[in-house]
């Protein structure tokens, strides 16, 4: 798996295709979720986009043999811009024919220490689908919610505090 970390304005055209086609397939389509992926979050400065490719024995039916297949993705947000003095882990996907393989553990790990690498000693708060709550809390996440409808799927509130 080759990993790569960028802001908006080092995302190549391609790069930027594909994450975002990615996100529409699963967000809108999988998940049969009309709603405006865009918000602007993904442009500030400081966000950044966690993106995870696969090797070529991996790359998807849908890529040319020497273009390798974005499989996770995971967009990072800079304290304040979703919640106040917390930064925020979101957009999280693996790309469904690699959901077994354990990616989403991966992108996790890597997401939470490049959010406490470029924010140290602040919380991470997340707004996650709420069948996923044993996934995060795996990954020290606990649920400060209850759950919410957002855009007709059921959320909760969770945080990783790295201040004991």
């Amino acid at each position: 798996m080759n990993w790569q970390l960028k802001t908006f304005k080092q995302l190549s055209v391609d790069q930027l295709y594909q994450l975002l086609k990615l996100r529409s397939d699963i967000f809108v389509v999988e998940q049969e979720c009309a709603y405006s992926d865009l918000d602007n979050l993904d442009r500030l400065p400081d966000c950044l986009h966690l993106m995870g490719y696969g090797t070529p024995e991996l790359t998807d039916k849908d890529q040319a043999p020497s273009e390798p297949a974005l499989i996770a993705y995971a967009r990072l947000l800079p304290p304040d811009s979703s919640y106040q003095a917390m930064s925020s882990i979101g957009r999280v996907l693996v790309n469904p024919d690699y959901r077994i393989k354990g990616m989403g553990h991966q992108l996790m790990q890597r997401a939470k220490e490049h959010a406490l690498q470029y924010w140290p000693d602040t919380a991470i708060k997340i707004g996650a689908q709420a069948h996923l709550e044993s996934f995060y809390a795996q990954h020290g996440f606990i649920t400060i919610s209850e759950v919410y409808m957002e855009d007709g799927i059921p959320h909760i509130h969770m945080l990783f505090n790295p201040i004991p």
